[in-house]
């Protein structure tokens, strides 16, 4: 949880210390990212997923989990999903100068590499940085 803590703060002084307007297009554009890193999850296409994934990227669950990006990469090789939609009307997008937020809500299904299946919805926030190469995402906190 201590790194979540860091990663959001600094998010947040960032986003003080250096305000900036978002770009005309900004919440459009990161709308449709999140959208098709979900359908990259889904169909295992971790060519899209290593484009749309910051460096840096860490994912922490409720309970306290912390995945790191290769982490995150070598689980998505190994599960096969059925589902991964977010429930329509639940998307939301904040753009903060060159960091964003998007929410929502998502149904997950499939397989796991040991055989369990999965069925649940979640709601998660991912944030987006803007680097030189466009928005990367950096950091989701997901929970039941």
């Amino acid at each position: 949880m201590e790194l979540n803590k860091m990663v959001l703060g600094a998010l947040a002084a960032a986003a003080v210390i250096v305000p900036q307007t978002a770009k005309a297009g900004d919440k459009e554009d990161l709308a449709a990212i999140d959208v098709a890193y979900q359908a990259a999850v889904k169909h295992n296409d971790i060519a899209t997923m290593e484009k749309i994934l910051h460096q840096d990227f860490v994912q922490v669950y409720g309970d306290g989990r912390v995945e790191t990006r290769a982490e995150l990469i070598a689980k998505a090789k190994a599960t096969k999903y059925e589902v991964q939609d977010e429930d329509p009307g639940t998307q939301m997008v904040h753009v903060f100068g060159d960091a964003a937020t998007v929410t929502a809500r998502i149904w997950v299904k499939g397989t796991r590499a040991n055989g369990t299946a999965f069925d649940r919805r979640v709601w998660f926030t991912d944030t987006y940085v803007r680097t030189p190469q466009g928005w990367r995402y950096a950091f989701a906190q997901v929970a039941n």
